[in-house]
């Protein structure tokens, strides 16, 4: 069995509380922290796996202190927790970190991503941000399932204002958009990359995916639900068992459920959808 270490950072002992209940196994050894000082010191003495990074005592930035792990450990994965401030997740991503999530935290989405970070390899360049404007980011992905599943975290704490019902149908749309590009237009190969961007206006949200695939007809799809026939509503099913393809395939129906309105690009490589919001 493989020891993982994990180091929690925060100034408030009810969060490492939380989450030392919430991620202690077997197989890992939990240190804390409470604040940044104490917390590289601790780093120096004993590199660990991942660090769990929240706001010190005596306002300790923990952003700053993503940044001062990526230079001393550059294999350290972070994982930042803090605000509901769209900004300060713009600043992670381009930090590097592996992921965000706001307070109160939500505990099984925090467990699993804890577990996909320490299962994570050759992760530091999976996610580019190219425009880095709260109303409208770019990223440029590699064509990777963990690095979706980042993404689309990264995209629920952008939106962390919204209802989480608004919130999760826009998250659950875009991570079918972004598997289905990564699956079926790069075939999965970590070589290529998926670009993505994330518009926010006052009255939507418009989220667009480009593949580097050759395209599709949305007439052709005989792994999706959203062409199966009449008589046969699970024949996509079965074209997935045959041709090894993950369990799915309801990716463009769920999102033409969900969102407002979904185009495709003439080559059938690029897909845009937009949720409108409404006031509250």
């Amino acid at each position: 069995m493989i020891s993982r270490s994990l180091l929690l950072i925060d100034a408030d002992p009810a969060v490492h509380q939380q989450l030392a209940k919430l991620l202690q196994r077997d197989d890992r050894s939990i240190q804390d922290a409470y604040d940044g000082p104490e917390a590289l010191a601790l780093l120096r003495r004993s590199p660990c796996d991942l660090v769990l990074a929240g706001r010190g005592r005596n306002g300790f930035d923990n952003l700053k202190l993503l940044r001062r792990v990526r230079a001393m450990l550059p294999q350290t994965k972070v994982i930042v927790t803090g605000d509901a401030d769209p900004m300060n997740v713009v600043r992670a991503i381009q930090d590097r970190a592996y992921s965000y999530f706001h307070k109160p935290l939500t505990t099984q989405p925090v467990a699993d991503v804890v577990q996909q970070a320490l299962d994570a390899e050759s992760w530091q360049d999976d996610i580019r941000i190219l425009s880095a404007r709260p109303e409208w980011i770019t990223l440029d992905i590699r064509c990777k399932l963990p690095a979706a599943e980042r993404v689309t975290q990264f995209l629920r704490e952008l939106l962390a204002d919204l209802t989480p019902l608004t919130r999760e149908d826009i998250a659950a749309s875009f991570r079918e958009l972004l598997l289905n590009g990564i699956e079926h237009g790069a075939k999965s190969d970590p070589r290529k990359r998926v670009r993505a961007s994330i518009l926010r206006t006052a009255r939507s949200v418009i989220v667009h995916v480009h593949d580097p695939g050759k395209g599709f007809s949305l007439d052709l799809l005989p792994h999706a639900a959203i062409s199966n026939p009449d008589d046969s509503p699970v024949r996509h099913v079965e074209f997935r068992q045959e041709h090894g393809q993950r369990p799915g395939g309801f990716g463009i129906l769920m999102a033409r459920n969900m969102v407002d309105e979904l185009l495709y690009n003439e080559r059938g490589n690029a897909a845009l959808f937009v949720k409108y919001l409404k006031r509250r």
